[in-house]
């Protein structure tokens, strides 16, 4: 346990100033690094399905994950005719996965599965962490505190939860969340996640949003992390589900003492697109 806390928290001192300062710049650098952790949590997503005996289109899916943050990103940029061809592209290239596996996945090779995974392969991991571009672009240039702040808002409140749901569990204990999907988690741990989630609001305003100024209103905020306090840990939990089923603790050994790419954003996964939804419903995006 000690030596798993120390590669988080080493981890951690590294990853994390690194990740502002991407985020901070935004652009392009910002895409090419949600590009990367796409396609790796996409990879991640694939080696699952391998071993429940189904072989996604692994190129097919890798290049589409990719591509995502791409188009994204352009998409806010306002490339002319992007957005009017978002749908049409969308089925086109659902007209192209299914081509290849046609050409590609015999009857006997479970062209449905390997279908339905190299498409979820691109919609989950990609997909989802790719809302984080509109979040940090829809109203701030390059290098904006706000607009990384923007980002680093839901991503800290939902670190507090995470941290604070673990040492609660730990010494608390007590009646288990969903024992079939996580043994380890329990309601303790949950109702503390949320409170700590809550109580970062008032914290991260004083010492950061209203300096940015763009700090929601004390409702808003705490609605903000309730929201976020309870996504988050259904987005951990989803991820669990996937692995549960294949006896997997670690989605990889990726990332040292937090294991992979899907173990690291499983809740930034809900949280992402959670959090776009309500900075719009707030008037932030």
């Amino acid at each position: 346990m000690a030596s798993n806390l120390t590669q988080r928290v080493l981890f951690a001192v590294v990853a994390i100033p690194a990740a502002l300062g991407v985020v901070y710049w935004g652009g392009w650098l910002l895409v090419v690094l949600v590009a990367v952790v796409a396609a790796l949590g996409a990879r991640e997503l694939y080696q699952i399905a391998r071993r429940q005996g189904v072989e996604p289109l692994q190129r097919v899916g890798l290049a589409s994950a990719l591509a995502l943050p791409v188009l994204t990103y352009l998409n806010v940029l306002g490339r002319p005719g992007l957005a009017e061809w978002g749908w049409f592209a969308g089925g086109l290239w659902l007209l192209v996965v299914l081509a290849v596996a046609l050409w590609r996945r015999g009857p006997g090779e479970r062209p449905f599965a390997a279908t339905a995974a190299t498409l979820f392969g691109v919609l989950y991991p990609a997909g989802l962490v790719s809302f984080l571009i509109p979040i940090r672009h829809a109203g701030f240039g390059l290098a904006s505190w706000a607009g990384a702040w923007l980002v680093f808002f839901p991503l800290v409140i939902t670190w507090i939860c995470d941290t604070a749901a673990m040492f609660a569990g730990k010494a608390i204990s007590g009646p288990k969340l969903w024992p079939a999907i996580s043994p380890g988690k329990t309601w303790a741990g949950s109702i503390a996640g949320v409170l700590g989630a809550l109580a970062s609001v008032p914290l991260l305003d004083a010492l950061v949003m209203r300096r940015l100024g763009i700090a929601l209103p004390v409702g808003q905020g705490l609605l903000f992390a309730l929201v976020l306090g309870i996504v988050g840990q259904v987005g951990d939990l989803a991820e669990s589900l996937y692995k549960r089923e294949v006896g997997l603790k670690d989605s990889s050994g990726l990332i040292p003492g937090h294991g992979g790419v899907l173990d690291r954003f499983d809740s930034l996964y809900f949280v992402l697109p959670v959090s776009a939804a309500l900075y719009r419903l707030f008037g932030v995006l």
